[in-house]
């Protein structure tokens, strides 16, 4: 008897910790993961230099993992430093430098007139969405994710997302420029607003919502119209660089969630069709990741995605951002 009870026990609490920790250690990684490396990688799209080296491959637990990781102690070719060292899959590593590149940095040049010299980002981790007990696994468990929490200027200025979200006109302009150009890039972009898990940093992943990766979620709308690119998603002249200022500004009014479709990106938009920000990605940039799905269009994405869920439990300010 007490022999049954034992093993019962065993089991439920085997069950528990599996549920608990949201990983399933018997699960196997979906394919399009792995073969999205391999793509990522034969077409050279990340390649090891002095800040970005190969590391053993990670297997587990459960599905945890990636077969090539990267490990990266500066961005942009040495030029940006990270504040903790990011490990990425090729895919998502190759779409942060050429964000990076086509967004942030001009974006930082046009609002404060210098560039951006440090980042504060989280990478792999497995880990359930949100830290939640008995959630999904996030996309940062594959190395395909990034969440940033703030920018470290070149003259020392730093703009946090929390800060900064609804700080001075220049940060809020810059963040949003930043989160503009993510939606262009990753298939889910969550910001403050989209709910209250991401109410200091920005979310950004290449998740697969669909069996053809056409799904896409960037949240919350926002009615902004970006000074580095037109509405058909082409770069604009660039514009001259305002000169940095750090005297206090009063917060500016927030202009989230103003329009049920302000960019167009609903594939029924009467706009120009499309994603207004979608463009052709830069010579870096990973167009498709595998060789069966098509391109990516940059289209409206349906609620249901990574970190996307109705969360249960209310989330308050921390120092530790939940990502």
């Amino acid at each position: 008897m007490w022999r049954k009870v034992f093993a019962f026990s065993a089991l439920a609490l085997f069950g528990a910790g599996l549920t608990g920790c949201a990983i399933n250690r018997f699960e196997r990684r979906e394919a399009w993961r792995d073969q999205a490396e391999q793509a990522c990688i034969a077409r050279k799209l990340v390649q090891p230099t002095t800040y970005v080296s190969l590391a053993r491959e990670i297997e587990g637990p459960g599905p945890c993992g990636m077969q090539q990781p990267f490990r990266v102690t500066r961005l942009g070719n040495g030029t940006v430093a990270l504040k903790q060292r990011m490990t990425l899959a090729c895919p998502a590593l190759a779409e942060a430098e050429a964000w990076l590149a086509d967004t942030i940095q001009p974006a930082a040049n046009l609002y404060f007139g210098v560039p951006v010299a440090e980042v504060n980002a989280g990478s792999y981790s497995c880990r359930g969405r949100n830290n939640q007990v008995g959630a999904k696994l996030s996309e940062h468990s594959f190395g395909n994710a990034v969440d940033i929490m703030s920018f470290t200027l070149a003259d020392g200025h730093v703009i946090t997302v929390k800060g900064g979200w609804r700080g001075t006109e220049a940060e809020q302009a810059f963040l949003r420029e930043v989160f503009v150009g993510a939606c262009a890039r990753f298939t889910t972009v969550l910001a403050p607003g989209s709910d209250m898990f991401h109410y200091d940093h920005i979310h950004v992943d290449l998740a697969r919502h669909d069996p053809r990766g056409l799904r896409r979620v960037c949240k919350p709308l926002l009615k902004f119209e970006s000074q580095l690119y037109a509405a058909d998603g082409t770069p604009r002249p660039m514009a001259t660089p305002r000169p940095p200022t750090r005297q206090p500004v009063a917060p500016q009014a927030p202009a989230d969630m103003e329009e049920d479709d302000p960019y167009g990106l609903s594939p029924t938009s009467s706009r120009s069709g499309g994603n207004r920000y979608a463009r052709s990605p830069s010579p870096s940039a990973p167009a498709a990741y595998a060789a069966a799905p098509p391109p990516r269009p940059r289209v409206a994405a349906a609620p249901a995605a990574e970190e996307d869920a109705e969360p249960t439990t209310a989330h308050g300010p921390s120092d530790e951002p939940i990502y």
